[in-house]
């Protein structure tokens, strides 16, 4: 063979190999959050962030399907089922323990990346932290450990609150429960009294703001909750309309009104998580990922919200917080 008719055959052979994996289909991410594309846009943008860290932009090398189930925790199983059977590269779950264990449930295969706030070990999603060991890895985001701390913040902001109504999602029973569980630790020694009143729609949100007022609850602590972070606005506004200081657990609902939040950052939880999806599409295993363990901590006052409750906020707590929002 002549030696340009070998320079032709492999420069032929590479411009097939190249426009061969320029036709190659993306791969695709299957993004589930049990809360509204609307409210959760913002840990979207994170997610895809951390994405972009690792080399993969949306609509260029990536494809990123969104699935927002806002509440509608029921189509969980059917959504995953249908996940699995096209199947998706990734199961991305940022922020909710029943999708990362819808997902587990689901595939032993895929690689599922989760962000979940009570121990990955004990809800059978790895077998260690350090060494997961099967398809699953992600964030453990702290939401047990810091319960007793955020009671701590609302008792020292509220201290003639006795009676706390305590606000939980029955559909989110693993964090529900860890919540409750703890928070019964924390009020003996605080010499408080709990009441718990349950939601798992917008309706039966404003029927237990109703309850509470009816009840006189002195304070109100609301559950960490993906359905609920969407719901935060009307949070907000059913606590300032019936008088009720509230504590939460994310900087969200301060923001939109809210009085107070102390929790870890979840924007950082939602990048590292994509981070992980993006080091998994580039040949890691979720075996060999460790769990990783957010330890961004923040506490948020909203003063305007804080004057309208009538509650003056100490200078020694406003020095506390991490941001102060006039």
């Amino acid at each position: 063979m002549r030696r340009r008719d070998f320079i032709t055959l492999v420069g032929g052979a590479v411009g097939w190999s190249l426009a061969a994996r320029a036709q190659q289909p993306m791969p695709v991410i299957g993004f589930v959050d049990l809360g509204s594309a609307t409210a959760n846009a913002h840990r979207a943008a994170a997610f895809r962030k951390g994405l972009n860290e690792t080399g993969y932009v949306e609509g260029k090398n990536v494809t990123i399907e969104y699935h927002w189930l806002e509440g509608r925790y029921e189509r969980l199983t059917a959504l995953m089922t249908e996940l699995v059977g096209r199947p998706v590269a990734v199961i991305a779950t940022p922020a909710s323990i029943p999708a990362a264990q819808a997902a587990k449930a689901a595939t032993s295969a895929i690689p599922i990346v989760f962000g979940v706030g009570d121990d990955p070990v004990k809800l059978g999603l790895v077998a260690s932290l350090s060494r997961p060991g099967g398809n699953a890895t992600g964030v453990n985001f702290f939401v047990g450990e810091v319960v007793a701390k955020r009671l701590e913040l609302l008792h020292d902001l509220v201290p003639a609150a006795a009676r706390i109504a305590v606000m939980v999602n029955p559909a989110n029973a693993a964090l529900a429960e860890a919540t409750l569980r703890d928070l019964k630790k924390s009020t003996g020694m605080l010499g408080l009294q709990i009441q718990v009143f349950e939601a798992g729609t917008s309706r039966e949100i404003d029927a237990a703001f109703a309850a509470i007022a009816r009840e006189r609850a002195d304070a109100l602590f609301v559950a960490p909750d993906a359905f609920f972070h969407s719901c935060r606005v009307q949070f907000a506004t059913l606590a300032a309309r019936n008088g009720i200081p509230a504590s939460y657990s994310s900087r969200d609902y301060p923001e939109v009104g809210g009085l107070m939040s102390y929790g870890t950052d979840n924007l950082d939880s939602s990048r590292q998580v994509g981070v992980y999806a993006g080091k998994i599409l580039n040949g890691a295993k979720p075996a060999d990922l460790p769990v990783t363990q957010s330890i961004r901590f923040e506490f948020v006052i909203n003063l305007q919200t804080a004057r309208a409750l009538g509650i003056e906020v100490p200078n020694a707590i406003q020095l506390l917080a991490d941001e102060v929002i006039e």
